[in-house]
């Protein structure tokens, strides 16, 4: 159903669970007068139809309850979902690609690891240090050098040790980095040690109360390259009163892979130097089928990219279905790297839509600005337009919305990263409603946005009808508008 004609708030029943193949009708060419991004828009607006989004998701609903209830990355769920989206883009005349995207499938440790100082302490593995899974094996000794640390630490958590490249300026290569937990992601901190050239790092916790002892922690990301530890506190301030310090750090530990694909659909027409990138994860938790997370946003993309199957474009539009999104942006990290220099800058933007049906939902829209949020910096140059094109899509039809950061939780991170202007909608996860969102969107405030976030209750019934049916229509609107007018978009 188009947002023209929505429904108020209610659930719709789950339509059927057979497999349905929408077949796409051509869209009348506009007349001379009407710009043809404002005239597509509309005209995919209409044939974006609700009913058919909802049936995209029951095939997915049938896929999970045939693979023991999750579509998650390494699952028969998975591949069938992969399946079902490159058969039908493929039916509807899209060159389709299997794009690789690899995973970590096992990680064990063959014996515990070691932390010693030449000549002095040694520390007591699982207990004041930890490997952090899943560390590549490696066997190092060499100097000790800290970097950028706090100590003592102040009251509240504002480390920044090893957060920025420049922290590393003056490293010796070769060395065992010590830097210090807060502020930044783990991974950042190890990804500049790695690349300041140190054989090994050790983080230890920040200081601060609840933040002294480490612990088992999964970075998700196997591709740091070094022997890599957390430990307590304690030993990360014993470490640097002993500047210098040569240090034996060992880990043994086997590493097995697996490999998921990304769905890229693209279309035959459109100019290849200027390409519109839509996408969506498709992958759930193992917990649960992934309806709302993030079966709504993949069904969207997917019956958008079936109804534009016909129409001429102007640009070329790409669609891509993300794979182990859940496990750390896997796919669409993975598929940025391998990007070539050209091809990223052929990319003039990339719309994420991640979790657009959620039951208790709030209109998000990525801040491209960085103007209604705070805690997360703007985006690239063009992300600005982005949120102004999504805002005026919701203005136009008198319906409210709220910015949210760009926080790296989803598939826009790497675009972002590698300068590539995004923006998209979100309706909200685990974070509770505000009383002033309950009074622009309804629903109810002090209540998580989706109550089965990550969780098995996240099927069909969890699923907020009318905000699938107004997100739809908002993704077919700003996919057709870029498919043919990137003026507003930075060359």
């Amino acid at each position: 159903m188009s947002v023209f004609r929505h429904h108020p708030y209610r659930r719709r029943g789950v339509i059927g669970v057979a497999v349905v193949l929408a077949l796409v009708a051509g869209l009348q060419a506009p007349a001379s007068a009407v710009p043809s991004d404002e005239h597509y828009a509309k005209q995919l607006v209409k044939k974006v139809d609700g009913k058919n989004v909802e049936k995209h998701l029951a095939a997915l609903q049938s896929i999970a309850n045939a693979s023991g209830g999750t579509r998650a990355a390494g699952t028969k769920g998975y591949d069938l979902s992969v399946a079902y989206v490159a058969l039908r883009l493929d039916a509807a005349g899209y060159k389709v690609q299997l794009d690789p995207a690899n995973f970590v499938e096992s990680w064990t440790e063959n014996s515990p690891p070691t932390l010693a100082v030449t000549g002095g302490t040694t520390y007591v593995a699982n207990d004041q240090f930890f490997t952090f899974q899943p560390s590549p094996s490696g066997d190092v000794t060499a100097p000790i050098q800290a970097v950028d640390l706090v100590l003592p630490p102040t009251p509240t958590p504002t480390s920044t040790s090893g957060c920025e490249a420049s922290d590393f300026a003056g490293f010796v290569a070769g060395r065992i980095a010590l830097v210090q937990r807060g502020t930044c992601p783990f991974i950042t901190k190890v990804q500049n040690a790695r690349d300041a050239g140190a054989a090994a790092i050790i983080v230890f916790n920040e200081g601060q109360p609840g933040r002294t002892d480490a612990g088992p922690l999964d970075l998700g990301e196997w591709r740091l390259g070094i022997p890599m530890v957390y430990a307590d506190f304690s030993v990360g301030t014993d470490l640097a009163n002993n500047p210098g310090a040569v240090v034996h750090l060992k880990v043994d530990a086997n590493l097995q892979l697996g490999t998921d694909y990304n769905v890229i659909a693209e279309t035959t027409k459109g100019d290849p130097d200027n390409v519109v990138m839509v996408g969506a994860h498709l992958d759930s938790v193992p917990e649960g089928p992934g309806i709302n997370d993030n079966g709504s946003g993949a069904a969207a993309i997917l019956e958008t990219a079936l109804q534009l199957a016909k129409v001429p474009v102007k640009n070329k539009v790409r669609f891509a279905f993300w794979a182990a999104e859940e496990l750390g942006l896997l796919g669409s990290d993975q598929y940025v790297a391998k990007l070539s220099a050209a091809d990223r800058d052929r990319i003039r933007l990339y719309l994420n839509f991640d979790m657009i049906a959620s039951p208790n939902f709030a209109y998000k829209l990525y801040d491209g600005d960085d103007s209604d949020a705070v805690g997360a910096p703007a985006g690239p140059p063009g992300s600005a337009q982005i949120e102004d094109r999504l805002e005026t899509f919701f203005n136009s039809h008198g319906l409210g919305h709220v910015g949210t950061d760009f926080d790296g939780r989803s598939d826009y991170g790497p675009f972002i990263a590698a300068g590539i202007p995004a923006g998209g909608i979100f309706t909200g996860a685990e974070g509770e409603k505000t009383p002033e969102e309950a009074a622009l969107f309804g629903g109810t405030p002090g209540v998580a946005y989706d109550v089965c976030y990550h969780q098995a209750c996240d099927t069909m019934t969890n699923v907020n009808a009318t905000a699938l049916d107004v997100n739809s229509d908002a993704i077919a609107d700003s996919t057709a508008r870029y498919a043919f007018n990137l003026t507003t978009i930075p060359d």
